[in-house]
Protein backbone atom coordinates (compact mmCIF):
# COMPACT_ATOMS: atom_id res chain seq x y z
CA UNK A 1 0.00 0.00 0.00
CA UNK A 2 1.38 3.40 -1.04
CA UNK A 3 1.38 6.13 1.58
CA UNK A 4 1.42 9.86 0.95
CA UNK A 5 3.95 11.98 2.84
CA UNK A 6 1.77 14.54 4.61
CA UNK A 7 4.78 16.88 4.88
CA UNK A 8 4.77 17.30 1.10
CA UNK A 9 1.66 19.25 0.00
CA UNK A 10 0.01 17.91 -3.13
CA UNK A 11 0.26 20.13 -6.18
CA UNK A 12 -0.84 19.84 -9.81
CA UNK A 13 2.59 21.24 -10.77
CA UNK A 14 6.09 19.81 -10.93
CA UNK A 15 8.50 22.35 -9.44
CA UNK A 16 11.80 22.26 -11.29
CA UNK A 17 14.78 24.20 -9.95
CA UNK A 18 17.04 26.24 -12.21
CA UNK A 19 19.94 23.79 -12.14
CA UNK A 20 17.69 20.81 -12.90
CA UNK A 21 15.96 22.68 -15.74
CA UNK A 22 19.28 23.84 -17.19
CA UNK A 23 20.50 20.23 -17.41
CA UNK A 24 17.74 19.62 -19.96
CA UNK A 25 19.72 21.77 -22.40
CA UNK A 26 22.88 19.67 -22.20
CA UNK A 27 22.39 17.94 -25.55
CA UNK A 28 20.70 20.83 -27.37
CA UNK A 29 22.47 23.07 -29.87
CA UNK A 30 22.13 26.83 -29.41
CA UNK A 31 20.61 28.03 -32.73
CA UNK A 32 20.72 31.79 -32.11
CA UNK A 33 23.66 34.15 -32.42
CA UNK A 34 24.32 36.88 -29.88
CA UNK A 35 23.16 39.45 -32.44
CA UNK A 36 19.84 37.64 -32.83
CA UNK A 37 19.37 37.54 -29.07
CA UNK A 38 20.05 41.29 -28.80
CA UNK A 39 17.45 41.92 -31.52
CA UNK A 40 14.66 40.19 -29.56
CA UNK A 41 15.64 41.61 -26.17
CA UNK A 42 13.29 44.29 -24.86
CA UNK A 43 14.32 47.50 -23.15
CA UNK A 44 15.40 46.75 -19.58
CA UNK A 45 15.55 42.97 -20.05
CA UNK A 46 18.83 41.27 -19.15
CA UNK A 47 18.73 38.37 -21.54
CA UNK A 48 22.12 36.65 -21.76
CA UNK A 49 23.21 33.83 -24.04
CA UNK A 50 23.45 31.64 -20.93
CA UNK A 51 19.83 32.39 -20.06
CA UNK A 52 18.74 31.57 -23.60
CA UNK A 53 20.63 28.28 -23.58
CA UNK A 54 19.73 27.11 -20.07
CA UNK A 55 16.11 28.28 -19.82
CA UNK A 56 14.47 29.15 -23.12
CA UNK A 57 16.08 26.60 -25.41
CA UNK A 58 14.69 23.63 -23.39
CA UNK A 59 11.37 25.48 -23.06
CA UNK A 60 11.18 25.88 -26.83
CA UNK A 61 11.96 22.18 -27.22
CA UNK A 62 9.19 21.25 -24.80
CA UNK A 63 6.71 23.46 -26.68
CA UNK A 64 7.78 21.96 -29.99
CA UNK A 65 7.22 18.46 -28.59
CA UNK A 66 3.73 19.45 -27.43
CA UNK A 67 2.97 21.00 -30.83
CA UNK A 68 4.16 18.04 -32.90
CA UNK A 69 2.41 15.57 -30.58
CA UNK A 70 -0.83 17.53 -30.88
CA UNK A 71 -0.45 17.54 -34.66
CA UNK A 72 0.02 13.77 -34.68
CA UNK A 73 -3.03 13.33 -32.46
CA UNK A 74 -5.03 15.54 -34.81
CA UNK A 75 -3.96 13.48 -37.81
CA UNK A 76 -4.80 10.25 -35.99
CA UNK A 77 -8.23 11.60 -35.03
CA UNK A 78 -8.93 12.59 -38.64
CA UNK A 79 -7.85 9.13 -39.78
CA UNK A 80 -10.17 7.53 -37.21
CA UNK A 81 -13.05 9.68 -38.47
CA UNK A 82 -12.11 8.78 -42.06
CA UNK A 83 -11.75 12.39 -43.13
CA UNK A 84 -8.99 14.68 -44.36
CA UNK A 85 -6.53 15.96 -41.77
CA UNK A 86 -7.91 19.23 -40.41
CA UNK A 87 -5.26 19.90 -37.73
CA UNK A 88 -5.06 23.61 -36.91
CA UNK A 89 -2.20 25.78 -35.56
CA UNK A 90 -0.90 25.08 -32.07
CA UNK A 91 -1.65 28.17 -29.98
CA UNK A 92 0.58 29.25 -27.07
CA UNK A 93 -0.52 31.99 -24.66
CA UNK A 94 2.08 34.07 -22.78
CA UNK A 95 0.79 36.13 -19.83
CA UNK A 96 2.26 38.28 -17.09
CA UNK A 97 2.64 41.81 -15.78
CA UNK A 98 3.74 44.92 -17.59
CA UNK A 99 7.60 45.06 -17.57
CA UNK A 100 8.01 41.42 -16.48
CA UNK A 101 9.61 40.52 -19.81
CA UNK A 102 6.81 38.53 -21.45
CA UNK A 103 7.17 40.31 -24.81
CA UNK A 104 10.86 39.44 -24.99
CA UNK A 105 10.08 35.83 -24.05
CA UNK A 106 7.37 35.60 -26.71
CA UNK A 107 9.71 36.96 -29.41
CA UNK A 108 12.49 34.64 -28.26
CA UNK A 109 10.23 31.58 -28.32
CA UNK A 110 9.11 32.51 -31.83
CA UNK A 111 12.72 32.49 -32.99
CA UNK A 112 13.68 29.31 -31.12
CA UNK A 113 10.60 27.27 -32.00
CA UNK A 114 10.96 28.09 -35.69
CA UNK A 115 14.36 26.32 -35.59
CA UNK A 116 12.84 22.97 -34.56
CA UNK A 117 11.95 20.63 -37.48
CA UNK A 118 8.32 20.11 -36.41
CA UNK A 119 7.45 23.81 -36.04
CA UNK A 120 9.21 25.81 -38.78
CA UNK A 121 6.46 28.41 -39.18
CA UNK A 122 5.72 30.41 -36.02
CA UNK A 123 3.74 33.66 -35.82
CA UNK A 124 3.44 36.09 -32.90
CA UNK A 125 0.36 38.20 -32.14
CA UNK A 126 0.11 40.59 -29.20
CA UNK A 127 -3.19 41.50 -27.59
CA UNK A 128 -2.24 45.19 -27.79
CA UNK A 129 -3.87 45.06 -31.22
CA UNK A 130 -7.17 44.20 -29.57
CA UNK A 131 -7.24 47.23 -27.31
CA UNK A 132 -10.05 49.58 -28.20
CA UNK A 133 -8.78 52.60 -30.18
CA UNK A 134 -8.01 55.62 -28.00
CA UNK A 135 -11.07 57.47 -29.28
CA UNK A 136 -13.29 54.62 -28.12
CA UNK A 137 -11.49 54.39 -24.78
CA UNK A 138 -12.05 58.13 -24.32
CA UNK A 139 -15.73 57.72 -25.17
CA UNK A 140 -16.07 54.95 -22.58
CA UNK A 141 -14.02 56.81 -19.95
CA UNK A 142 -11.36 54.07 -19.96
CA UNK A 143 -8.15 55.86 -20.96
CA UNK A 144 -6.92 55.71 -17.37
CA UNK A 145 -7.65 51.97 -17.33
CA UNK A 146 -5.84 51.07 -20.53
CA UNK A 147 -4.58 47.52 -20.08
CA UNK A 148 -7.40 46.49 -17.73
CA UNK A 149 -9.64 43.71 -19.11
CA UNK A 150 -12.46 46.10 -20.00
CA UNK A 151 -10.15 48.12 -22.30
CA UNK A 152 -9.87 45.21 -24.77
CA UNK A 153 -12.23 44.23 -27.55
CA UNK A 154 -12.59 40.73 -26.16
CA UNK A 155 -15.12 39.69 -28.81
CA UNK A 156 -12.70 40.53 -31.64
CA UNK A 157 -9.88 38.63 -29.94
CA UNK A 158 -12.11 35.58 -29.52
CA UNK A 159 -13.22 35.80 -33.15
CA UNK A 160 -9.58 35.98 -34.26
CA UNK A 161 -8.57 32.91 -32.22
CA UNK A 162 -11.69 31.01 -33.23
CA UNK A 163 -10.81 31.52 -36.89
CA UNK A 164 -7.22 30.40 -36.21
CA UNK A 165 -8.39 27.25 -34.41
CA UNK A 166 -11.00 26.62 -37.12
CA UNK A 167 -8.27 26.34 -39.73
CA UNK A 168 -9.04 29.51 -41.70
CA UNK A 169 -6.45 29.99 -44.48
CA UNK A 170 -5.86 33.63 -43.51
CA UNK A 171 -6.73 35.56 -40.36
CA UNK A 172 -6.05 39.25 -39.66
CA UNK A 173 -5.41 40.97 -36.34
CA UNK A 174 -5.36 44.75 -35.78
CA UNK A 175 -1.95 46.43 -35.55
CA UNK A 176 -1.00 48.51 -32.51
CA UNK A 177 1.69 51.19 -32.63
CA UNK A 178 3.59 51.78 -29.37
CA UNK A 179 4.89 54.99 -30.89
CA UNK A 180 1.36 56.31 -31.44
CA UNK A 181 0.01 54.49 -28.35
CA UNK A 182 -2.99 53.56 -30.48
CA UNK A 183 -4.43 51.18 -33.06
CA UNK A 184 -3.30 51.98 -36.61
CA UNK A 185 -6.33 52.09 -38.95
CA UNK A 186 -6.18 49.72 -41.93
CA UNK A 187 -2.96 48.06 -40.69
CA UNK A 188 -3.01 44.36 -39.81
CA UNK A 189 -0.96 41.40 -38.70
CA UNK A 190 -1.76 38.56 -41.11
CA UNK A 191 -1.62 34.91 -39.98
CA UNK A 192 -1.71 32.23 -42.69
CA UNK A 193 -2.05 28.82 -41.02
CA UNK A 194 1.41 28.57 -39.41
CA UNK A 195 2.45 25.63 -37.28
CA UNK A 196 2.36 27.73 -34.11
CA UNK A 197 0.71 31.00 -33.08
CA UNK A 198 2.04 32.70 -29.94
CA UNK A 199 -0.44 35.10 -28.31
CA UNK A 200 1.15 37.47 -25.79
CA UNK A 201 -0.67 39.82 -23.45
CA UNK A 202 -1.52 40.92 -19.94
CA UNK A 203 -4.93 39.33 -19.66
CA UNK A 204 -4.85 36.30 -21.94
CA UNK A 205 -5.55 33.93 -19.04
CA UNK A 206 -8.57 35.84 -17.75
CA UNK A 207 -11.59 33.66 -16.89
CA UNK A 208 -14.73 34.33 -18.95
CA UNK A 209 -16.85 37.29 -17.78
CA UNK A 210 -19.91 35.03 -17.41
CA UNK A 211 -20.17 31.28 -16.68
CA UNK A 212 -21.51 30.43 -20.14
CA UNK A 213 -18.96 32.55 -22.02
CA UNK A 214 -15.81 31.24 -23.70
CA UNK A 215 -12.48 32.27 -22.18
CA UNK A 216 -9.68 33.36 -24.48
CA UNK A 217 -7.49 30.69 -22.88
CA UNK A 218 -10.01 27.99 -23.88
CA UNK A 219 -8.52 28.37 -27.37
CA UNK A 220 -4.93 27.85 -26.19
CA UNK A 221 -3.09 24.53 -26.48
CA UNK A 222 -0.42 25.65 -24.00
CA UNK A 223 -0.08 28.64 -21.69
CA UNK A 224 2.84 30.31 -19.91
CA UNK A 225 2.77 32.78 -17.02
CA UNK A 226 5.85 34.92 -16.35
CA UNK A 227 6.03 35.59 -12.62
CA UNK A 228 8.20 37.73 -10.32
CA UNK A 229 8.00 39.54 -7.01
CA UNK A 230 6.00 42.75 -7.40
CA UNK A 231 8.85 44.83 -5.94
CA UNK A 232 11.14 43.56 -8.70
CA UNK A 233 8.57 44.31 -11.40
CA UNK A 234 8.09 47.83 -10.04
CA UNK A 235 11.84 48.47 -10.33
CA UNK A 236 11.92 47.04 -13.86
CA UNK A 237 8.99 49.26 -14.82
CA UNK A 238 10.71 52.41 -13.54
CA UNK A 239 14.03 51.44 -15.16
CA UNK A 240 12.26 50.86 -18.46
CA UNK A 241 10.50 54.22 -18.24
CA UNK A 242 13.86 55.93 -17.72
CA UNK A 243 15.36 54.08 -20.69
CA UNK A 244 12.40 54.96 -22.92
CA UNK A 245 12.69 58.61 -21.91
CA UNK A 246 16.13 58.66 -23.51
CA UNK A 247 15.09 56.49 -26.45
CA UNK A 248 11.64 56.11 -27.97
CA UNK A 249 10.10 59.00 -25.98
CA UNK A 250 12.61 61.41 -27.56
CA UNK A 251 11.04 60.84 -31.00
CA UNK A 252 8.82 63.87 -31.75
CA UNK A 253 6.19 61.48 -33.17
CA UNK A 254 5.94 59.55 -29.92
CA UNK A 255 2.76 59.84 -27.87
CA UNK A 256 5.05 60.06 -24.81
CA UNK A 257 7.36 62.77 -26.18
CA UNK A 258 6.04 65.04 -23.42
CA UNK A 259 8.14 62.98 -20.96
CA UNK A 260 11.40 63.22 -22.92
CA UNK A 261 12.71 66.28 -21.10
CA UNK A 262 11.89 65.27 -17.54
CA UNK A 263 14.71 65.19 -15.02
CA UNK A 264 15.62 61.82 -13.49
CA UNK A 265 13.70 62.70 -10.33
CA UNK A 266 10.63 63.85 -12.28
CA UNK A 267 10.75 60.75 -14.48
CA UNK A 268 10.94 58.40 -11.48
CA UNK A 269 8.02 60.19 -9.81
CA UNK A 270 5.98 59.99 -13.03
CA UNK A 271 6.76 56.31 -13.55
CA UNK A 272 5.86 55.43 -9.96
CA UNK A 273 2.60 57.34 -10.37
CA UNK A 274 1.64 55.23 -13.38
CA UNK A 275 2.75 52.08 -11.58
CA UNK A 276 0.84 52.74 -8.35
CA UNK A 277 -2.31 54.12 -9.96
CA UNK A 278 -2.69 51.82 -12.99
CA UNK A 279 -0.24 48.96 -13.45
CA UNK A 280 0.05 47.68 -9.88
CA UNK A 281 -3.75 47.60 -9.32
CA UNK A 282 -4.21 45.81 -12.64
CA UNK A 283 -1.52 43.29 -11.71
CA UNK A 284 -3.03 42.57 -8.30
CA UNK A 285 -6.69 42.58 -9.35
CA UNK A 286 -6.55 40.94 -12.76
CA UNK A 287 -3.20 39.49 -13.80
CA UNK A 288 -1.81 37.68 -10.75
CA UNK A 289 -5.04 35.79 -10.02
CA UNK A 290 -4.73 34.05 -13.42
CA UNK A 291 -1.34 32.46 -12.70
CA UNK A 292 -2.87 29.16 -11.62
CA UNK A 293 -4.55 28.84 -15.03
CA UNK A 294 -1.17 28.50 -16.81
CA UNK A 295 0.32 25.19 -17.93
CA UNK A 296 3.81 26.47 -17.10
CA UNK A 297 5.06 29.24 -14.78
CA UNK A 298 8.47 30.90 -15.10
CA UNK A 299 9.60 32.33 -11.74
CA UNK A 300 12.05 35.21 -12.22
CA UNK A 301 14.50 36.65 -9.71
CA UNK A 302 15.57 40.26 -9.19
CA UNK A 303 18.02 40.16 -12.13
CA UNK A 304 15.42 38.84 -14.63
CA UNK A 305 16.91 35.34 -14.61
CA UNK A 306 14.55 32.40 -14.19
CA UNK A 307 15.06 30.69 -10.82
CA UNK A 308 12.52 27.88 -11.13
CA UNK A 309 9.86 26.45 -13.42
CA UNK A 310 6.43 25.09 -12.52
CA UNK A 311 5.04 22.62 -15.06
CA UNK A 312 1.52 21.29 -14.73
CA UNK A 313 1.37 17.51 -14.50
CA UNK A 314 -0.40 15.57 -17.24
Amino acid sequence: MTTVDSAQPLSPYREIGRAEWARLAADLDQPLSETEVVEVRGIGDRLSMTEVREVYLPLSRLLSLYATSTKRLGAATSSFLQEDDTTTPFVVGVAGSVAVGKSTIARLLRELMSRWPGTPRVELVTTDGFLYPNAELERRGLMERKGFPESYDRRSLLEFLTEVKSGAPEVRAPFYSHMRYDIVPDAHVVVRRPDVVIVEGLNVLQPPPAPNDVAVSDLFDFSIFVDADTSHIEKWYVDRFLALRQGAFSNPSSYFNVFAHLTDEEAITTALGYWNEINMPNLVENVMPTKHRARLVLNKGADHTVESVLLRKL
